[in-house]
């Protein structure tokens, strides 16, 4: 038996709209990430970027379990001595809220080449509007 490789030329990309309302922020995360990385397509090769372009919408309406919304933080380091900067999930929701599903979905990417070139494929935008109507996006509902 010969394993299936696919090729840059046989892959086709749908765009695909996702509504981040009232939705879990893990949940949402682990499920676009399976969809940029094309899990969910037969011809999925690991080492072979084969997913699809997700749209991302309402990312400020996003939800999160327990009291995640005034105790999670988000902490990354300058690169000089003595500054790991820290910020609440609620205060980077009001600042940057597309940022917190950034993060989450890139997590579950790759930590390579591949997974720089998936993450390109994902367009996150806090309100309801999104600029990607020329490219036909479907809406996708994810249930869990």
């Amino acid at each position: 038996m010969k394993s299936f490789v696919a090729k840059p030329l046989e892959i086709t990309r749908e765009w695909y709209v996702v509504d981040a309302e009232d939705k879990t922020l893990g949940r949402l995360a682990s499920e676009v990430a399976s969809i940029l990385r094309g899990k969910r397509k037969p011809i999925y090769t690991p080492h072979v970027d084969t997913g699809d372009h997700v749209i991302i919408i309402n990312a400020e309406k996003v939800a999160v379990t327990g009291k995640k919304r005034e105790q999670k933080l988000y902490r990354h380091h300058t690169g000089y001595v003595g500054n790991l900067k820290e910020i609440a999930f609620k205060d980077l929701l009001e600042k940057k809220p597309t940022k917190i599903l950034e993060q989450a979905i890139k997590g579950m990417l790759p930590k390579n080449s591949l997974g720089r070139q998936m993450i390109k494929k994902l367009h996150i935008y806090a309100g309801p509007e999104h600029t990607h109507e020329a490219q036909k996006p479907v809406a996708l509902e994810i249930k869990f």
